[in-house]
């Protein structure tokens, strides 16, 4: 597999598939999540698939979250936030494109992962899929998968996740609604994930897109609200807190 990741689409029996790969535990830095956001919007808008389905691979970690390289890699509060809008660019084409958008979850998921899972339409998991939101103790905040995950779990709940920054488990995230369905086993997953698969691209186009629409409604305003909140995070990744944070989990 690529040192530097990749992201690949195809789209079989009305099923596109979009699955990405970073080597340290499938982080996202900048040019997956640019790949991801075009993958993603282009198979919205390709007549032959009919449902979209985002997975990581490996058995790991679904998603790390924001790569720490590139994070260290800022230098101005302008590429902290086009490096931030790459998150707010694949939740948007995610909750944009108008077929639903299933997510694989076979592992943990942090941060910038975790939006990914609350932008879903319906997210599949393992028990051993635990998230959380980190990025209080790298000296920013959930802000630009804030909207997402807030709508999901609801404002008490997020406000608790992005305080305690600690780990939550599979089963919470699916009382909260992150995940729709829990599995012991990464076969059953894949059972499931591919069975609803199957029945939904057999099901009237029309009717998913309006669902579709009544499931994201009020989020008309969102591309101004995520710029707004990526400019945030472009800020605060240049404090000194942050740089000895980085500096310090660089190491390990």
């Amino acid at each position: 597999m690529s040192e530097n990741g990749f992201v690949r689409s195809q789209v079989n029996k009305g099923i596109g598939e979009v699955r990405f790969y970073h080597p340290k535990k499938n982080s996202l830095p900048g040019h997956l999540l640019k790949a991801l956001a075009e993958q993603i919007h282009q198979l919205g808008q390709n007549p032959d698939a009919r449902v979209i389905l985002l997975r990581s691979e490996g058995d790991g970690p679904f998603c790390a979250g924001a790569s720490f390289d590139e994070l260290l890699a800022v230098d101005s509060p302008e590429s902290g936030r086009e490096f931030f809008m790459g998150f707010a660019r694949v939740i948007l084409a995610m909750i944009r494109a108008p077929k639903f958008v299933l997510v694989r979850v076979q592992g943990k998921a942090v941060g910038g992962g975790v939006g990914l899972i609350a932008a879903a339409d319906y997210a599949l998991a393992t028990d051993q899929a635990a998230l959380k939101l980190s990025e209080l103790a790298l000296g920013i905040g959930p802000f630009v998968i804030g909207p997402v995950v807030e709508r999901k779990v609801g404002t008490g709940a997020f406000a608790a996740m992005g305080i305690d920054t600690e780990w939550r488990s599979a089963q919470w995230a699916a009382q909260m609604g992150l995940y729709a369905q829990t599995f012991p086993l990464v076969a059953e997953l894949d059972e499931a994930v591919s069975s609803l698969a199957a029945r939904l691209a057999e099901s009237s186009p029309l009717a998913m897109a309006q669902l579709k629409q009544i499931f994201w409604q009020d989020t008309e305003r969102w591309e101004q609200l995520l710029a707004e909140r990526a400019q945030i995070s472009g800020r605060l990744i240049l404090s000194p807190f942050s740089r000895q944070v980085l500096q310090k989990l660089k190491k390990k």
